[in-house]
């Protein structure tokens, strides 16, 4: 078992894990064309409930990453960033799902 890592920290998988889906959130509406500089005009294309769902659609998405981070750091052993992770995490699933429904 690996307790003497200095990355097995709560706070530090707490802190990636906020920051990691706000980043692949950005990535992903900048490659699938969904962002573009007049912002004003698509959130004026989306207002109503077509707004939301797509907003959820994509907090959902965003937190992908982070499973897949949780599965290597258990992996490693450590323990206390892939919860620090998992808990951050919550937060979107959350919003995702009181935006889809």
């Amino acid at each position: 078992m690996n307790q003497d890592s200095p990355f097995d920290k709560y706070w530090l998988g707490f802190l990636f894990g906020l920051i990691l889906p706000a980043l692949f959130a950005y990535a992903y509406l900048v490659r699938f064309g969904l962002w573009e500089p007049m912002f004003n005009s698509i959130v004026a294309n989306y207002i109503g409930p077509q707004l939301y769902t797509t907003l959820g659609k994509v907090l959902l998405v965003s937190v992908f990453p982070n499973l897949g981070f949780v599965f290597v750091l258990y992996k490693m052993d450590w323990w206390k960033t892939a919860k620090g992770l998992m808990v951050a995490a919550m937060p979107y699933f959350i919003a995702s799902i009181f935006l889809l429904s």
